[in-house]
């Protein structure tokens, strides 16, 4: 038998990531950004020169979603299209000097963030927090993708109903 407190473990990750996220908006505020915006700009900060659909691809969003955070970054001057030299109908999204003072208060509000949630925890016990969830990650995401009737929980071939998921 499973003991109590692993049964509950998806849950437990899933309200992990709720209430950080929920205390880093809340930090963001502050600055007017909005999570997805904080994403992509560091996302950028390490691929600067992406194509945009390379962009949808690693902040995991849909490419219609991301053409909207990138015309606002563009409206604040955070961010730059180029047409890329090698398709002049795809972009390739580069930084502005701008783009560095709020990567600057991206980064701060992540460490005061990272600090709350870590809080109480040694430097030896945060190193292996972060080893085991890279190892879960990675156990993730070599998974190959479910048939897709197994969605419905049952392989009954009926949809699962909001009640049910």
């Amino acid at each position: 038998m499973v003991p109590d407190r692993f049964r509950q473990l998806g849950f437990l990750l899933k309200d992990v990531s709720r209430r950080y996220t929920r205390r880093f908006e809340e930090r963001a505020q502050r600055f007017a950004l909005t999570l997805p915006q904080c994403r992509v700009l560091i996302l950028l900060q390490g691929n600067e020169g992406v194509s945009q659909k390379r962009l949808a691809e690693l902040a995991e969003l849909d490419p219609m979603t991301l053409v909207r955070i990138l015309d606002r970054m563009e409206a604040d001057g955070w961010v730059q299209r180029r047409f890329d030299p090698a398709d002049r109908r795809a972009h390739t999204i580069w930084l502005t000097v701008a783009a560095g003072t709020v990567l600057e208060q991206i980064w701060l509000l992540i460490g005061e963030t990272r600090a709350e949630m870590l809080q109480g925890l040694s430097g030896e016990e945060r190193a292996q927090l972060v080893a085991l969830l890279e190892r879960v990650h990675a156990n993730l995401n070599a998974l190959p993708p479910l048939p897709a009737d197994s969605a419905d929980g049952a392989g009954t071939g009926r949809k699962a109903t909001r009640s049910e998921r």
